[in-house]
C-alpha cells in the first residue's frame, strides 16, 4: 500500500509521522505545504493507495484523476471538503471520527465568550494603545446562551458552562429529549434564539441550508447586546452583512474562528474593534492534533488488515 499524508499539520507533527511510519514505512508526506492547487494534489496522490486530508478540498475531478486511491482518511473533524457521493460512487472509503477535536473547540468557543462580555478584547487593545479605559463588560453567569447545532462540540460547551448557570437554548434539526434531560437543555425555534440570547454560538457543518445562515435580517433579529460566534465554518455567517452589523452597533460583537476564505484578507472585518478572531485555531491544541492523529492511523490500519 502507498500512503500520503496530504496534511502538513499532520506532516509537521514528529509525533504523528513517528506513530505512522511504525506501521507504514514508506510515506509520503506534505511538511512544506507545497500543494497550492488541485493539480498538485493530483500529482500528489496519482499513484496512492491510501491519504490522511485534512482541510483539502477532494473532489470528483481529483478522484477520477487519482484511480489507484481506495482510501482516505480525515485528519480532523468536518467533512464538508470531500465530495462524499464522488467516493461512494468510486469506491473510495472513508475514515472518520466524530469528535475527536471537541474539547478544544469548546474551550475556545468559552474563551470567546468571556472575551467578549467582559470586554476583555477591546480593553486589552486600549491599553496596549496606553489608553486607560475601565469598562467590565457583563457577567457570563445567569445569561442566555443559543446553541445552533448540537454536536459533539456543542454538547462539550455545555459542560463547560455548567459552573455559570447560563439558560441554554437549541437550535438543532433533530430533537432528543433524553439528550435535552442530560443537558439541561431547552430546544427552541431559530426566531426565539434571536430574540433572547446574550450569546450566540453556532456549531454547524457548511451545507447549502446552512450557507449565510446568519445575515442581515437574523443580526436585525438579535438584541443590540448580543454577541455572535462563530467556531465552525466560514460560510454560515454572512460576512458582508456582519461589517455592517458590527459597524452600525446593531450587535455588540462577534467572535470568528472560521472564514469564508482562508487565511482571509478582509482586514476592514478584522480591523473591527468588536470583533474577536482567530485563524481558525480551535482544533489546534497539542492533545487535538495528537488525538485527531492517532484517529487517522487507526482507520488506515483497521482498512489495511480488511485487505
Amino acid at each position: 500500500m502507498k500512503i500520503a499524508v496530504i496534511s502538513p499539520l499532520f506532516s509537521r507533527s514528529a509525533q504523528l509521522m513517528k506513530e505512522l511510519t511504525s506501521f507504514f514505512p514508506d510515506v509520503k508526506h506534505n511538511a512544506d505545504n507545497t500543494l497550492k492547487t488541485k493539480a498538485d494534489i493530483i500529482a500528489f496522490l496519482h499513484d496512492i493507495d491510501i491519504a490522511i486530508v485534512g482541510r483539502e478540498e477532494i473532489d470528483d475531478e481529483i478522484l477520477s484523476a487519482c484511480p489507484k486511491l481506495k482510501m482516505l482518511s480525515r485528519y480532523g473533524v468536518g467533512l464538508d471538503n470531500l465530495d462524499l457521493e464522488a467516493m461512494k460512487q468510486r469506491g473510495v472509503e472513508l475514515g472518520w471520527t466524530g469528535g475527536t477535536n471537541s474539547n478544544s473547540v469548546a474551550e475556545i468557543t468559552l474563551s470567546l465568550m468571556l472575551s467578549l462580555i467582559r470586554n476583555l478584547h477591546i480593553a486589552t487593545t486600549l491599553l496596549k494603545q496606553h489608553i486607560w479605559k475601565v469598562n467590565g463588560g457583563s457577567e457570563l453567569t445567569g445569561k442566555t446562551i443559543g446553541l445552533f447545532g448540537f454536536g459533539h462540540i456543542a454538547k462539550r460547551v455545555v459542560e463547560l458552562l455548567a459552573p455559570f448557570h447560563c439558560t441554554i437554548l437549541v437550535c438543532n434539526r433533530t430533537h432528543n429529549e433524553e439528550e435535552a434531560l442530560k443537558y439541561g437543555i431547552t430546544y427552541a425555534s431559530k426566531e426565539r434564539i434571536l430574540e433572547e440570547a446574550d450569546i450566540i454560538s453556532i456549531h454547524l457543518p457548511l451545507t447549502p441550508e446552512s450557507k449565510n445562515l446568519f445575515s442581515t435580517s437574523e443580526f436585525k433579529a438579535m438584541k443590540k447586546s448580543a454577541f455572535i460566534i462563530n467556531t465552525a465554518r466560514g460560510g454560515i455567517i454572512d460576512e458582508e452583512a456582519l461589517k455592517t452589523a458590527l459597524k452600525t452597533g446593531e450587535i455588540a460583537g462577534a467572535g470568528l474562528e472560521a472564514f469564508l476564505e482562508e487565511p482571509t484578507h478582509d482586514w476592514e472585518l478584522i480591523d473591527l474593534p468588536n470583533l474577536v478572531c482567530t485563524p481558525h485555531l480551535g482544533g489546534n491544541s497539542k492533545e487535538s492534533i495528537l488525538a485527531m492523529g492517532y484517529s487517522c492511523i487507526e482507520h488506515l490500519k483497521t482498512f489495511c488488515a480488511k485487505k
